[in-house]
């Protein structure tokens, strides 16, 4: 149906009319022929990007008067969003007399109360901002008339669930509440219960259901290969402009800087980017100054950003929702998108629960080789050339002397030369690349080959597994500034002292020598320093990947803890080990995403 249809107030038409909204989408339709005429409970079910803030916004301008009390609340996970909600709501509201605002952390809250106090008729928020200001008495909301909750999943994986409790129970009874959700866990059919009544429900597609314009691709790669199979993938699709997620902040700092050092105009989203270091990261990649940002998955969270061509799971998420909303910012708006997947032998399992839950297909690519990406590349090349726009009277002057220049060459010399010169640099680095497809398929298929290959190169190197185990320098056991630290990972996830030496060293500026005793286990390991480099370590271990592993890293409770030297030796119960190996026990078990629920960073 189109805009016009529905008894929308005039002057929002005419503002729709102004910024081309003519026809509502699946779920605008649904949520206008339910809101317009009748004051009811609503929970809406649909994809990122599939026009969710008109679907809430136009309802809400309708229904309220238009007056200086707040009477519209909508609570969202970021402050990107709650940026980009204000902004949409402003253009909806362009012809009417509707005070609109922002308020969220991380900007001058003194500015905020300013805008409130003059007078405010709707407040887009996130959580613990809006509890500032309800606290300090400068936002009241007993007067509300409707509260939106959008990307509800979102807020409560970042944990504001008990931010949301306090929220609503500040509200009076009367009101209605609107709830928009990507996906329907226990957590948001909590809220629905709790504090609405009788609920109205409208579901785009199935529940958790995948944007039906975003084509799903998955790449079989080793461990090893995962940022040289992410670089070919950017090279084989020239006009990129996307996502790239990892995991941890370390590993979006990282990938990132390497795809920097290599030219690439890519740029790092994670948490600890002061709000101006990231409003800055946004604005270039907005105004497509930046071809690619590289994210965590709370970073990222609330991001709108038009004509995404590609999202890359640089490592897949551990949540499905994750992967829902990850996806889902590109193919927005009815335009296509692709989602492309890196998963190592152990990891391609996983493809058939998200296919299962997402009711969506996923498709097998090989990683280009590299005569496909030099075609590939060329051609682009050419073809700008081709739709170039030439200044005659610039280039008229030169021409003569430019064209003596190359009057002993035929026209396929020049060609050659031009493009020798254009890619010489881009031919030579992959003039020797191997083909990734047939290394993984070349690569041991379980741990079992990899222990076998690791004790051989052990024996090659004359190492003694006993003194593999346990090493000792630096600061001794009985030392009382020496502290115990465990991690994770054993000889059954490749690590030894080396590799656990390097992992230290190369995260934080702590030399090899302050080290102490080390000891592998085979499903967790420990080692000693002084304590003084515990929240260091903590900070730039905990959560980090290794070879294809989520490290976990705590301090034990004392350096001599003879538990701790039980469990290191091989022969502990796994109730020895830190929480973290319980998920390590369960990816090895094959049982799939875990529903942890993380605290926002």
């Amino acid at each position: 149906m189109e805009f016009k249809e529905f008894k929308l107030n005039k002057d929002i038409l005419k503002a729709l009319e102004d910024i081309g909204f003519e026809k509502a989408t699946a779920i605008q339709e649904e949520t206008l022929s339910n809101l317009l005429d009748q004051k009811t409970d609503l929970v809406g079910l649909a994809q990122t990007g599939t026009g969710k803030t008109a679907a809430f916004g136009l309802p809400m301008l309708h229904n309220i008067e238009y007056n200086n009390h707040v009477q519209g609340l909508v609570l969202c996970p970021t402050r990107e969003l709650c940026l980009q909600i204000t902004k949409d709501i402003k253009s909806f509201s362009k012809y009417l007399e509707v005070n609109t605002t922002a308020v969220y952390g991380g900007a001058d809250i003194k500015n905020q109360i300013k805008d409130i106090k003059r007078g405010v008729s709707i407040i887009v928020a996130t959580p613990g901002r809006l509890i500032d200001l309800i606290k300090r008495k400068v936002v009241k909301l007993q007067e509300i008339k409707i509260v939106v909750l959008d990307e509800a999943d979102e807020m409560l994986n970042m944990g504001f669930k008990e931010d949301i409790d306090f929220i609503l129970q500040e509200t009076n009874e009367h009101k209605n509440t609107w709830l928009f959700s990507a996906t329907m866990p226990k957590d948001v059919a909590r809220i629905a219960s709790n504090y609405m009544q009788d609920p109205h429900e409208i579901s785009i597609g199935h529940k958790n259901q995948s944007n039906e314009n975003i084509e799903h691709h998955f790449y079989a790669i080793r461990e090893r290969d995962r940022y040289e199979a992410t670089k070919r993938i950017i090279d084989y699709n020239p006009s990129i402009y996307g996502l790239i997620f990892c995991r941890t902040r370390i590993d979006t700092a990282e990938v990132a800087e390497k795809l920097s050092r290599e030219g690439y105009k890519a740029e790092p989203l994670h948490g600890d980017l002061s709000q101006a270091q990231r409003t800055r990261v946004m604005t270039r990649f907005r105004n497509k100054e930046v071809q690619l940002v590289v994210a965590t998955d709370v970073a990222a969270r609330g991001l709108d950003v038009a004509d995404l061509t590609h999202v890359i799971h640089h490592k897949l998420p551990e949540d499905i929702e994750n992967y829902t909303h990850r996806s889902g910012r590109t193919g927005r708006a009815g335009k296509k998108g692709i989602s492309v997947s890196f998963l190592t032998k152990k990891e391609l399992y996983r493809i058939n629960q998200l296919e299962k839950v997402l009711k969506t297909s996923f498709v097998k690519k090989d990683v280009p080789e590299a005569n496909n990406i030099v075609e590939k590349q060329v051609h682009q090349y050419i073809d700008k050339i081709n739709s170039l726009e030439v200044n005659d009277k610039d280039i008229e002057k030169l021409l003569e002397s430019v064209l003596n220049k190359f009057e002993n060459d035929s026209k396929e010399e020049v060609i050659k030369k031009f493009i020798s010169l254009q890619f010489q640099n881009f031919v030579s680095y992959y003039k020797n690349s191997s083909d990734l497809n047939k290394s993984f398929e070349n690569s041991p298929s379980d741990r079992k080959s990899r222990r076998d290959r690791d004790r051989g190169r052990d024996r090659d190197r004359g190492r003694d597994r006993g003194r593999d185990r346990d090493r000792d320098r630096g600061p001794r056991n009985d030392d009382p500034n020496a502290k115990r630290f465990h991690i994770s990972l054993g000889r059954n996830d490749n690590m030894n002292p080396g590799a656990l030496i390097r992992i230290i060293c190369d995260s934080t500026r702590i030399k090899s020598s302050e080290i102490g005793k080390i000891q592998i286990g085979n499903r967790d390991s420990y080692f000693d320093t002084n304590k003084e480099n515990g929240s260091a370590i903590i900070s730039a271990l905990d959560g980090k990947d290794y070879e294809g592993q989520t490290m976990n890293i705590k301090m034990s409770k004392s350096s001599g803890d003879s538990s701790s030297r039980r469990g290191a030796s091989g022969g502990g119960s796994r109730n020895d080990s830190y929480g973290g190996n319980k998920r390590n026990q369960r990816d090895r078990s094959n049982r799939g995403f875990s529903n942890n629920k993380r605290r926002r960073n």
